[in-house]
């Protein structure tokens, strides 16, 4: 095929320098950019060569408007500092990969000013669709109306929102503070504390009260001083524990691991120690705490999971807007190793001999 003659060689060519190239009309290169099947076959190889000699790439931007799509999904975050989300934004991003779509991540520090001029950006740019971990405040009036107007499908994750959409991916939060607090319980503690999430979200309600239900099956007091509300960073989990653990529990449930890295900060200073003054176990687990001393017991929840499936529905409702709002909750899994005091609890319950109700475990 001769080179084409092009005025300018070094602007990008474009579908009309194809055309030219491949001696054929621009709708047939459409054709074939696009990949529809009524272009032959000898045809097609034609422009496809043209299109690999003039390094051609069509025009993102003019095909999604045509398209009434972006192929872009949006992404806000209330802490990207927080070990939790990179992996749940991988699990996103694959899955939107995966179904040829880009990712566009926002972070609003769990505050409403910065998630609302987030949600005003991603919707500026037309993305396809927006997946949001909520704040604990309500939208604005005037940010209510935009979603409205726009019609810009939301999937949430980690927390409800049922004045924005049915649609979410969450973990099943109750469960996992529910056996957190009966594995402390197992453990021998009978005196044992929360150092809970922000009740204004859904899931430190599900966390409160999972270990209110806990204690109450195992027939434990639940004392409102042993209960503490953090706000799922270090700072609260380290004010929180001077102040818990000034009151003697003996098992502390911590509602995330950020809280429990200032909580064993707090601990630390007061020369308190896991798990022979205290057993504890945490929200979430990471491969690097097996370097932790005491090991922490965790209930893990499946972070990449959370990511991944969102992007899936949140697909799901792109094409389908009208269908029926769908919750999908995932299960935590409960991982014991030292910091809950088991271990001591046996070790002692053998030197005394049997004690019932207490089963040893693997």
């Amino acid at each position: 095929m001769a080179n084409p003659r092009r005025s300018n060689p070094n602007k990008a060519a474009s579908i009309y320098d194809v055309a030219q190239a491949a001696r054929v009309s621009v709708f047939t290169v459409s054709a074939v950019v696009n990949k529809k099947s009524h272009v032959g076959k000898k045809l097609r190889e034609r422009v496809e060569a043209a299109i690999n000699e003039l390094h051609y790439r069509p025009n993102l931007l003019a095909r999604s408007l045509a398209k009434q799509r972006t192929n872009t999904i949006g992404m806000v975050v209330p802490d990207i500092a927080n070990p939790f989300f990179p992996t749940v934004v991988r699990g996103a991003e694959d899955a939107a990969q995966k179904h040829g779509y880009n990712l566009l991540l926002c972070n609003s520090d769990d505050i409403l000013e910065k998630e609302e001029s987030a949600l005003e950006l991603l919707l500026s740019k037309r993305v396809d669709g927006i997946l949001l971990t909520k704040t604990a405040q309500d939208f604005t009036p005037s940010m209510r109306r935009m979603i409205a107007e726009v019609n810009t499908p939301f999937v949430l994750l980690m927390r409800t929102y049922p004045k924005l959409t049915k649609d979410a991916v969450i973990t099943d939060d109750y469960k996992g503070a529910y056996e957190a607090v009966c594995q402390l319980a197992r453990a021998g503690h009978r005196r044992i504390g929360l150092m809970g999430g922000p009740l204004k979200v859904s899931n430190g309600k599900a966390r409160w009260q999972g270990f209110r239900d806990a204690l109450e099956v195992k027939g434990l007091a639940y004392d409102p001083e042993l209960v503490m509300e953090g706000d799922y960073r270090i700072e609260s989990g380290y004010r929180g524990g001077h102040s818990l653990l000034s009151r003697r529990p003996d098992g502390v449930y911590v509602a995330n691991y950020l809280m429990t890295v200032g909580f064993l900060k707090a601990a630390d200073e007061m020369g308190v120690r896991c798990p022979e003054d205290f057993g504890l176990v945490s929200f979430d687990d990471y491969p690097w705490l097996a370097l932790f001393r005491p090991r922490l017991t965790t209930v893990e929840l499946p972070k990449y999971q959370v990511g991944f499936e969102a992007v899936e529905l949140l697909l799901e409702k792109i094409v389908a807007p009208r269908r029926q709002g769908v919750v999908r909750m995932l299960m935590p899994e409960l991982r014991v190793r030292d910091s809950c005091g088991f271990r001591l609890h046996m070790e002692k319950s053998r030197s005394e001999g049997p004690v019932s109700g207490v089963n040893s475990e693997s």
